[in-house]
């Protein structure tokens, strides 16, 4: 690897383990010596770093070593006033955010179709969210985000807003113009809180989509493990603002992460801002021939159409669409069958994510696509129109109930057809990308019904998994 000691976590946790400690500390498998064999070789080098907070590998929440070092580095790649490590996920980032920046009946703007995460970091503040209905993007058949128009109409009709949360870019990469909508909350004094998932490598100046940091957002987490090497559960909450309180932060950052920190967890993050940080123009240049190459293979399947990378597009994101009368569903389970895994799969569209680095073997590539191909043309076919479903009944939108009143009232399941004109008493979320079709507090319509009906028939999955018998409402 290259220099370690530029990877300040990583290097002392390489120091501890050359040391051949003796351990009378958790975690119990002692550094890996107590493991079951059948299992040893594939976790034993990762075990060997498992640590906990002894005295010189430093405390995630009381950071004066290695940790802070790294997160100072972390800081300065990130061009931010502070950043933090996250061993929980984007989820616990966003929840982080909301509850240093919210409190119980404070009024909050936010973009409709945004992760589960936000909703749930709403409903545990106690917030009263004013729902931004997204524009539907013809050019790509699918939900946006909410107009710069509709962010002003909020805002002129709600005083006292305490926050704005949006999602930049969403789950398919796609950017919008970030920046006015900033700047409108910023003339109001309003917070800006960016659920920035899959944009954790818009850092680099290769890439040409602008960071929600660069743009002048106030709190922005990103999924480090999600478009950089880093593990699962990575991420990244970084501060850049004089609206924010970060003592209150840093209170919800240690009061809602786990109390025992994954020690690989961290390093995979201080790893990651380095690859970031060292990655060269010349590996850009090699990934985006890479993907030219990827996209001419996948042109050559009949069935699906290759939509085309923008300037408002992530390069790493490939989208297809289905034509000629298939499903993605079925697209997708023949992509599996031959061993071509896709990240997220809807009614009409697949989503595909590369790397930072060239990692497929093209050749293979072109062996499972004319298979796939060759399977597709026996397949049953069907009219494949891109059918846009109107799924909110206005630009702005608020909960019937909130959810303090929630709390002490009384549920029961009621079947999908019969829930039209209810009350939600649970978000009906398809799984992924993790977007509530239906959140908890709203009045349900026939259009979200009849659109989970179709996703359902689709073959798509929902959290939770009994949505088929029917959705909880409030009586």
């Amino acid at each position: 690897m290259e220099d370690s000691q530029g990877i300040p976590l990583l290097h002392k946790l390489i120091e501890h383990k050359k040391k051949n400690p003796i351990s009378f500390h958790v975690p119990g498998h002692k550094n890996g010596q107590v493991f079951p064999s059948h299992s040893e070789d594939l976790f034993k080098s990762i075990l060997s770093i498992d640590l906990t907070e002894i005295t010189e590998l430093d405390d995630l929440y009381v950071p004066e070593g290695a940790i802070k070092q790294a997160q100072i580095l972390a800081a300065e790649w990130f061009q931010v006033d502070a950043s933090y490590f996250l061993v929980n996920g984007s989820t616990v980032g966003n929840l982080i955010m909301i509850m240093a920046t919210c409190g119980p009946g404070d009024l909050v703007l936010v973009q409709r179709n945004c992760h589960k995460s936000i909703l749930n970091g709403l409903e545990l503040s106690g917030a009263k969210p004013i729902f931004l209905t997204p524009e539907y993007d013809t050019e790509v058949n699918r939900y946006g985000a909410p107009s710069t128009k509709t962010l002003e109409e909020a805002i002129h009709k709600y005083t006292n807003i305490k926050a704005l949360i949006l999602t930049y870019p969403d789950y398919f990469g796609r950017t919008y113009p970030l920046k006015e909508k900033i700047e409108l909350a910023h003339a109001q004094k309003i917070p800006v809180l960016i659920d920035e998932a899959h944009g954790v490598h818009f850092s680099l100046p290769f890439i040409d989509q602008p960071s929600a940091i660069e743009l002048g957002a106030d709190i922005v987490v990103q999924s480090a493990h999600k478009m950089a090497p880093a593990m699962t559960m990575a991420a990244y909450l970084h501060i850049n603002s004089a609206y924010v309180n970060k003592e209150r932060v840093e209170h919800y950052y240690q009061m809602l992460q786990s109390s025992s920190p994954s020690y690989p967890i961290m390093a995979s993050l201080d790893v990651a801002r380095f690859y970031l940080q060292n990655f060269k123009a010349e590996q850009m240049t090699n990934l985006q021939e890479s993907i030219d190459l990827i996209k001419n293979e996948l042109e050559a399947c009949d069935y699906v159409k290759v939509l085309e990378t923008t300037s408002l597009d992530d390069p790493l994101k490939i989208t297809l669409e289905t034509i000629n009368g298939v499903s993605a569903r079925e697209v997708a389970r023949l992509f599996e069958k031959e061993g071509i895994y896709p990240e997220l799969v809807t009614t009409n569209q697949i989503l595909l994510i590369v790397g930072l680095e060239p990692y497929i073997d093209l050749e293979s590539l072109k062996k499972s696509i004319k298979s796939v191909n060759k399977q597709l043309i026996l397949q049953p076919k069907h009219d494949t129109i891109n059918k846009y479903t109107e799924l909110f009944i206005s630009k702005i939108q608020t909960l019937h109930y909130a959810y303090n009143e929630m709390r002490s009232m009384e549920t029961k399941i009621e079947k999908l057809e019969e829930a039209i004109g209810e009350v939600a008493a649970e978000q009906i979320i398809p799984y992924p990308p993790g977007i509530p079709l239906i959140a908890k507090g709203e009045k349900i319509t026939k259009n979200q019904v009849d659109h989970i009906v179709e996703l359902l028939n689709k073959g798509v999955s929902f959290q939770p998994r009994d949505v088929k018998k029917g959705i909880r409402i409030f009586l």
